[in-house]
């Protein structure tokens, strides 16, 4: 909890400060107790679980937020090529942008959400077989029927 007080109110020797004339500052509201006469804080404290790449000089966490930036901007400058030029590659860079974008993504819900060496191992495992039967039903689409590409653009024409 925070108690939002402007600047002046605080300064109360007339002299208006130069750069903070309408600013509101956010300061912690200190509460005394009443059986004690320390005061205590009433903030909130945020929990923060362990990174994923943790280790100290690793840039492996760098990388991966980095790659995770350029597949999303691959994905879209992807759309506009598989409307003008469908072909098998597009087809198949497809299938592995989007799998490996979704799995990506499920990953980093289930590094916020599940908790506990087992079930953590469990997740992964489930996701790894999911993002699997992803791309090889992806790919299988790709070789024995008509691609993504096309498939989305007889989608669009019905």
């Amino acid at each position: 909890m925070a108690a939002i007080v402007r600047l002046s109110s605080v300064c109360r020797r007339g002299v208006n400060p130069l750069f903070y004339q309408s600013t509101l500052l956010a300061r912690p509201l200190v509460v005394p107790h009443k059986c004690q006469e320390q005061p205590h804080l009433l903030t909130a404290r945020i929990h923060a679980s362990q990174a994923l790449y943790a280790s100290s000089g690793s840039k492996a966490a760098s990388l991966h937020w980095t790659a995770e930036r350029v597949l999303s901007i691959l994905l879209l400058s992807m759309g506009p090529i598989a409307y003008f030029n469908p072909s098998p590659v597009v087809d198949y860079s497809l299938a592995a942008a989007l799998t490996l974008h979704g799995h990506w993504g499920i990953g980093q819900v289930l590094t916020d959400y599940v908790h506990g060496d087992t079930k953590v191992k469990m997740a992964n495992a489930g996701l790894f077989l999911l993002s699997t039967i992803t791309f090889a039903g992806l790919c299988y689409f790709n070789y024995n029927d008509v691609g993504i590409c096309k498939a989305i653009a007889l989608l669009w024409s019905k």
